[in-house]
């Protein structure tokens, strides 16, 4: 028999780190209930809401969309610290009757927080007035201002609140809300009120749980996340409460409330008012595009594709015609040529204004992009299939995600703001879970344990993989220690058991890396927004999914750092030799590129780089495009099985043979090894019968690895095979080519546009090799140990980098000297921003100085001249320290005269601003500050100081002093990389850079330590066997001499340390 009770007072693990409740959970429980609704009430806001409305109508539930708002009795706008009572704000229920409550719903709690904020998103009553139809409201819990306004014994003014809220919602559409918490003080003392109030007003009275975990028994887990949640709001007394919180049955709700069962049957009836509405999900509102012409959307994106032949400098033939009319065809069919015309715009404007761009993803597959200024890769000659982006069976919009350069990202975003409304603009909300590790981690901390417990489980759990997040279940089936101990010992049980609980559990919202929404009118008619609790921006509260089910298209804004240095490199080429390079346009097929790429020259490349893919290139021998392209699919586990084969048949064309010779115009360009996913999709359709939406379903189902779908599939394949003329050896054998790609083959218009940016990088570092070396730079300041891996390259390609000098130095680093080509020598002198602690405001200080006055004569007309704020302390230890005060004197005699320069420097200030001073009347030229006398600082210390604040040696190595040794040696670390195979035993000598210490799984201590000598670094690993004997000696900037093992891990040379000593 349907139930009569109806929770109309719920929370989901949406309340953050108050509720312990997932959608599944809560919907499973009503629908077992037999409960024919069920109502989501988060506190302030409507995470869960799409997930609840999905998942309810899935399970033939009605869902009653809803929020238990924060309430302030004054103003929104007023940010007091409290009202008259001490309350900051109260609780109230509201749910949605109908659609337009809906609306109203995500209006509300939108304004609350973009206009109410103050700890919580606040409602004021004006707001309430404002938009209040369709909406039904109960009076509260103990926290809502009727029940607190009864507390204080005002009965009159509660009244008054009755009437109010009965004014503003309409009488029929008021509740009085009922609880039963027997343990919470005052709690049959306010219910009986309640009921006395709600006769009097002949107003129902509506039962409700406040449930904020699923089960009685889960009243333990939910307290230790209110433990998690150092910050919580919570109920009066909850977190210590005994009482029930849970989702409970009729059975339990008619003997909470015996005393009033009419406020059970009330829910039912609260719960038929409420109508059964459909959101539309699924249905795609664009951006409204002004178009000047009055022509249509389909004739304006038309018109631009045929001015882009132009544009491309292509030939308007049969080939191109045909295929952008099908495009076309497809594009308008759809209803989408606004989306693409909005992109274009998007696109146009970067390029205007010089921001370089990138398309990821399967839209570089369509002509149509390519010609209006989307994307930058003719898909004719890569032979892109437009299908996988977009073809007449797709259900779902394709995905059009945009790079651009990282620094210049925000102008994207402003520009969006200003061409299409700010109001219509913002980025997508995405959610934090508690995983696995920090579930254990969180739980034992919560319930008292010692640090120690909580790490050794933790690390006991390992890292999952990109889209497979580990569990603690799978977890315990991988690491026999781990289900022993859960097992074995009573606090790793109940650890586990509550961690379990908790995982998955939504712990904070942030910002989406890319997702930017941009919808056709306000955005509070499509999703609720709030600010973004790390800093200002304005975000979705819906995330990426149900956003885009909402009906806003997701527009992917991702910043790529690869592309900011490419764009200074050509900035840097302009400004030193007058070269103007269209990036877009350089030759793809330059001599001295792939020269480069074959020499394995691959550090600061995008997407080519690190030991294992440089092997593969020398090897390979890239020649063209191309191999470019299959090089950025094919490493990768799975496919990456296929490399070796792939470079015999490019370098032996005789070896080059097909399965079946319908492969030949799929594999061609790859030398007839399957390559990517596309491959595998146009093999099931040419070869197995596949429809566009079957070979799709095969490409998902390989992703996903789930074994019972793979089993289909193949047999689906297989039989396909059958059908279209294969025996079944070679179905056999086919299939275990396409089986590499299950989880990890790559999309090869994603590889076309990657593989382009990878190509440029190698162009400008083989071409203009100083100043694409300075733009990496650049952009690594304030990272000192990437900066330290670069000057090391620069040395490799004899690129001298200068340090830092006060009257030498800019923001970033600059070219000196870029004539490598006919000297074989450059120079790069370094930036003052890559000086740790300095910060960039002192830094364009001095630089500003130096531009107007000249350079710094000595550290007195530094003194006289810098009279900025940031003058202190810090920032002339690390300008003295670094070396970038070199010229005005002695380090030790400059660093011993701190305290003086600054209190002169603080004198200079103010004379400068006309106030009293030592100096009295004096000219300022009169008074040169004079230092002391102080101890020059030995080469060591010279040597830490500038390791510590630019990352590396300037002035020379630690390593100076046994340098005769080391050229004495067999080996070095260049010549284990070059010359020495795997498993071989070698003795060489360097200096620890850094010490990682672990824990094994049997609770012993192991190191991992990064190995440098004069030609380069290596990782080394000290086992738990031998790190007794050695931990006193493997500290940072220790010179060492080792015994070691060569090993190959993940393709990566490393050393297994045997012996060690301190030199």
């Amino acid at each position: 028999m349907s139930s009569k009770f109806i929770h109309l007072h719920t929370h989901s693990h949406y309340s953050l780190l108050d509720g312990l409740t997932k959608i599944q959970q809560m919907v499973k429980i009503a629908k077992d209930a037999e409960m024919p609704a069920i109502a989501l009430t988060d506190h302030g806001n409507m995470y869960g809401t799409i997930e609840f409305y999905k998942e309810c109508k899935k399970n033939g539930i009605k869902p009653i969309i809803g929020v238990e708002a924060y309430m302030t009795s004054g103003s929104r706008h007023d940010k007091s610290a409290s009202d008259p009572n001490g309350k900051k704000y109260y609780h109230l229920i509201l749910l949605a009757k109908n659609k337009t409550g809906y609306k109203n719903l995500i209006k509300l709690v939108t304004k609350a927080n973009l206009e109410g904020y103050y700890y919580k998103p606040r409602m004021d009553k004006e707001l309430l007035y404002e938009n209040s139809e369709g909406i039904i409201c109960l009076s509260g819990c103990m926290g809502g201002e009727l029940s607190q306004t009864i507390l204080k014994g005002d009965i009159e003014k509660a009244k008054t609140l009755i009437n109010e809220y009965q004014k503003i919602f309409g009488k029929e559409n008021y509740f009085i809300e009922i609880q039963s918490h027997p343990t919470i003080e005052n709690d049959k003392k306010l219910r009986d009120a309640l009921i006395v109030l709600a006769k009097e007003h002949g107003i129902p009275v509506v039962a409700t749980q406040d449930s904020h975990y699923p089960c009685t028994e889960d009243h333990h887990a939910h307290s230790t996340l209110l433990r998690i949640n150092t910050s919580i709001d919570g109920k009066e007394g909850l977190e210590f409460s005994q009482d029930d919180f849970s989702l409970i049955n009729e059975a339990k709700a008619r003997e909470y409330f015996k005393d009033a069962p009419e406020s059970v049957d009330n829910t039912l009836m609260v719960a038929n008012m409420c109508e059964e509405y459909d959101l539309e999900l699924g249905k795609a509102y664009f951006p409204y595009y002004e178009i000047a012409s009055g022509k249509t959307a389909d004739e304006e994106l038309q018109d631009l594709a045929y001015k882009g032949f132009a544009f491309r400098n292509l030939e308007q033939n049969k080939t191109y015609l045909d295929r952008l009319e099908y495009e076309l065809k497809v594009i308008r069919d759809k209803g989408y040529p606004g989306y693409f015309l909005v992109v274009a715009d998007l696109l146009r404007f970067a390029r205007e204004n010089g921001i370089l761009t990138n398309i990821r993803g399967s839209v570089a597959g369509s002509l149509t992009t390519y010609l209006v200024g989307i994307t930058n890769v003719d898909p004719i000659e890569y032979k892109l299939p437009f299908e996988r982006f977009l073809n007449p069976e797709r259900p779902s919009l394709p995905d059009i995600d945009m790079d651009y350069a990282d620094n210049r990202r925000e102008e994207m975003l402003l520009y969006a703001k200003r061409k299409y409304g700010e109001d219509k603009v913002a980025q997508i909300g995405t959610f934090g879970t508690m995983m696995a590790k920090g579930a254990v981690r969180d739980v034992a901390r919560a319930l008292g344990y010692p640090y120690t417990t909580g790490d050794r489980l933790s690390k006991w759990i390992p890292l999952g993989s990109q889209g497979f997040p580990m569990t603690i279940d799978h977890a315990m089936e991988l690491v026999p220690e781990l289900a022993e101990s859960y097992r074995t010992e009573k606090d790793t049980k109940e650890i586990i058991d509550l961690a379990k609980k908790l995982e998955g559990c939504v712990r904070h919202v942030s910002v989406h890396a890319a997702g930017v929404v941009i919808a056709p009118t306000e955005l509070y008619n499509y999703t609720p927004v709030q600010y973004d609790p790390k800093g200002g921006a304005i975000i979705t509260q819906y995330d990426m999914h149900a956003v885009e089910d909402a009906g806003l298209p997701k527009f992917d804004f991702l910043g790529i750092r690869n592309l900011a240095i490419l764009s200074d490199a050509v900035r840097i080429v302009k400004e030193t030799r007058n070269i103007d390079i269209d990036i877009e346009r350089i030759d793809i097929t330059d001599k001295k590129t792939f020269e480069l790429l074959a020499k394995g020259e691959t550090e600061g490349l995008f997407q080519l780089n690190g030991s294992g893919m440089t092997r593969y290139l020398k090897e390979l021998r890239p020649s063209t495009i191309h191999d470019i392209n299959a090089m950025v699919a094919l490493y990768r586990p799975g496919p990456m099985e296929s490399i070796p084969e792939y470079i015999k048949r490019k370098h032996n064309n005789s070896l080059v043979k097909y399965l079946d010779p319908r492969m030949k115009e799929i594999l061609d360009q790859s030398y007839g090894v399957i390559t990517y996913q596309d491959d595998v999709m146009m093999i099931s359709i040419k070869l197995a019968g596949y429809s566009w939406l079957e070979a799709d379903k095969l490409r998902k189902a390989m992703g996903k690895k789930i074994p019972a779908e793979m089993e289909a599939q193949k047999e689906k394949l297989l039989h396909g095979f059958q059908e279209n003329g294969l025996t079944d050896k070679k179905s056999m054998q086919l299939w275990k080519l396409i089986e590499p790609f299950a989880a990890y083959g790559f999309n090869k218009a994603h590889a076309a546009s990657y593989g382009r940016v990878a190509y440029q990088t190698a162009y400008m570092k083989a071409n203009f090799p100083v100043e694409y070396m300075t733009a990496i730079l650049t952009a690594e300041s304030g990272d000192v140990e990437k900066i330290a891996e670069i000057i090391t390259e620069c040395k490799k390609m004899n690129i001298e980098v200068l340090p830092p000098s006060i009257n030498a130095s800019f923001g970033g680093f600059t070219v000196i000297d870029h004539a490598l080509e006919q000297t074989g020598k450059g120079t790069i002198r370094f930036g003052l921003y890559t000086i740790k602690n300095l910060g960039t405001d002192i830094s364009d200080a001095i630089i500003t100085e130096r531009k107007n006055g000249g350079k710094f004569i000595n550290i007195g007309d530094f003194l006289d001249r810098v009279k900025h704020k940031n003058v202190n302390k810090k920032s002339l230890e690390a300008l003295i320290k670094s070396g970038a005060m070199d010229d005005l004197g002695d380090r030790g005699m400059l660093f011993g005269n701190i305290e003086g320069m600054l209190e002169y420097n603080k004198e200079v200030k103010k004379v400068s601003s006309d106030q009293a001073s030592l100096f009295g009347d004096m000219e300022i030229a009169s008074a040169t500050f004079s230092p002391k006398n102080s101890p020059e600082v030995g080469k060591e210390e010279k040597l830490a100081w500038e390791k510590e604040l630019l990352g590396l040696y300037i002035s020379g190595h630690p390593l100076d002093k046994i340098q005769e040794k080391l050229e004495n040696m067999a080996f070095n670390i260049k010549k284990v990389f070059d010359e020495v195979e795997a498993e071989k035993s070698v003795t060489i000598a360097g200096i620890i850079e850094n010490v990682r210490v672990v824990m094994t799984k049997k609770n012993e201590r192991m190191a991992f330590i990064k190995l440098a000598d004069l030609t380069g670094s290596i990782e080394a690993v000290v086992f738990p066997k031998m790190f007794p004997d050695v931990q006193s000696i493997i500290l940072p900037d220790n010179c060492i001499a080792v015994v070691a093992r060569v090993s190959m891990r993940n393709d990566e040379k490393s050393l297994v340390i045997e012996r060690m000593k301190k030199i």
